[in-house]
């Protein structure tokens, strides 16, 4: 199963594939959420697992809406440490304030694909 993990921090992005890839899952990485977007053109995931805040013209929120537009049931997993943004949830999304349990992560993809 893919993962489309977008994250601008880069260690926290290295701790959650790692995670994530010890679990079974490939994974496809983009610090930003054109990178994502451009990541979601060649390399459609089954899961999206995004940040909120990110650097660029595109949040998080941005890139889960655009991915929904193509999988309309793409399960989206979103992370923040803190967000001004009203929430844009999708149905079939689980939310994880940082810091989050990487371990939390695994289970709420299993959850979420079933």
């Amino acid at each position: 199963m893919k993962v489309l993990l977008v994250e601008d921090e880069a260690l926290v992005r290295m701790m959650a594939a790692e995670t994530l890839e010890d679990a079974g899952f490939e994974i496809i990485e983009a610090a930003t959420g054109e990178e994502a977007l451009e990541a979601w053109k060649t390399h459609r995931a089954d899961v999206l697992f995004t940040d909120i805040r990110l650097p660029g013209e595109l949040s998080g929120w941005d890139v889960a809406e655009h991915c929904r537009a193509q999988h309309p049931d793409l399960p989206v997993i979103y992370a923040t440490g803190y967000s001004e943004a009203a929430p844009r949830r999708v149905s079939g999304s689980a939310f994880f304030r940082k810091p989050y349990r990487p371990a939390e992560i695994v289970k709420t993809i299993l959850t979420l694909t079933r």
